[in-house]
């Protein structure tokens, strides 16, 4: 395993994005049908956030402890947006970030994912799994 190769060669490129005003219904759905947790916020051609799954299990199970039935259904399904419990104090990477300092960042703070911008461009998302994949086919 080559850790001085540039995360550009691992990270998943061209995610899957949404808008800070989508509802946290679509949010649900769109993990529900797809096989990944988490979803970079952008507006404007700008990263401003990021959404995991475990961000909109958080909102529910705290929701569930504060409201009940019709009044649960409102606030979950009309009123919340990923600008509501997205993550917004990002760590991001360059393309040209080597795979040792994306391991380091992963391991010093127990992240699952971080954003691969250029510029201020998205350039793709580098996730854990992207990292242990990597190693894996190549330690074989």
């Amino acid at each position: 395993m080559n850790p001085n190769l540039p995360i550009a060669s691992i990270m998943s490129k061209s995610p899957y994005t949404v808008k800070p005003s989508i509802k946290i219904f679509e949010i649900k759905t769109i993990f529900d049908h797809f096989d990944f947790h988490h979803l970079p916020v952008v507006e404007n051609g700008k990263i401003i956030g990021i959404v995991s799954k475990l961000d909109c299990l958080n909102y529910y199970k705290k929701l569930s402890g504060t409201s009940t039935g019709k009044n649960f259904a409102y606030i979950s399904d009309s009123n919340t947006r990923a600008q509501d419990i997205m993550s917004t104090d990002l760590t991001i990477l360059q393309p040209k970030d080597t795979i040792g300092l994306a391991a380091d960042i992963f391991l010093a703070n127990k992240f699952h994912s971080i954003p691969v911008v250029e510029g201020e461009k998205l350039e793709g998302i580098l996730t854990n799994h992207d990292l242990i994949e990597y190693a894996f086919k190549n330690n074989l």
